[in-house]
């Protein structure tokens, strides 16, 4: 029987403004509400030469159409994972995880919350910074195209028009997501059994609400310190098919 909890995407922050971490739905069916420090309200219309584009969500680097097919490679703690990214299932998701991992934004992050028999799911970055830029750039929602799969990689969501960074592997079929909007956008072609491997010993325990603000107010620092057999995804390399 699959899980009853479901990867959620961005939530209404308590203070109106979106809670910017994903979090499940408790088996209660309670929603764990996380918050985050505020991001600046204001951007510069052109990134600095020497600004990565990654603190710089509007500049053009991040308006590149991904290839119809897209090799992701993922170096983990556990081995090597590799992804087929194609945009036909899901365009926009596609751009944009292609544009993220091209950038580097899930090199050096964390499997923060692996559930056995459910999913596995990252895309927090590591960076406190880049964390809260990137959860204030929703992503307009894909169709879905093909079902969440065992090994399907989806975007996490609350609601469909709420997708920012945050992905999973289901690491069993997962049909329940099929009707609530989460569409997948690649699939695992090999290192399924690394997935599995995943530490999995802390569940649902890092998106605890009272972790938000050290989540993104210190990011990995935090997770290491206080969740430390976390698996890390050490680099992440794109290549097209």
């Amino acid at each position: 029987m699959y899980s009853t909890r479901v990867p959620a995407g961005k939530f209404s922050r308590m203070s109106l403004r979106r809670m910017l971490l994903l979090v499940g739905l408790l088996a209660a069916g309670a929603l764990t509400a996380l918050t985050a420090p505020a991001v600046p309200a204001q951007t510069p219309a052109r990134r600095p030469a020497a600004t990565p584009a990654l603190y710089w969500p509007t500049d053009p680097f991040w308006a590149t159409r991904a290839p119809d097919t897209v090799v992701v490679d993922i170096e983990t703690t556990r081995g090597p994972i590799t992804v087929v990214l194609r945009r036909a299932w899901a365009p926009r998701g596609v751009d944009r995880a292609y544009n993220l991992a091209r950038a580097g934004y899930f090199d050096d992050s964390r499997f923060y919350r692996v559930v056995d028999g459910f999913v596995a799911q990252f895309g927090l970055a590591g960076d406190p910074t880049i964390a809260r830029l990137w959860s204030e750039q929703p992503l307009p929602p894909d169709p879905r195209r093909t079902s969440n799969v065992r090994g399907t990689v989806t975007f996490a969501q609350f609601k469909p028009d709420d997708r920012t960074t945050n992905l999973f592997i289901n690491l069993s079929d997962n049909p329940r997501l099929d009707a609530l909007g989460f569409a997948p956008i690649g699939r695992v072609i090999k290192g399924m059994a690394v997935a599995d491997r995943l530490y999995a010993g802390y569940g649902e325990r890092p998106m605890a609400a009272a972790n938000t603000a050290r989540l993104y107010g210190q990011a990995n620092a935090f997770l290491d310190a206080k969740y430390p057999k976390l698996d890390r995804i050490r680099k992440v390399t794109v290549r097209a098919r």
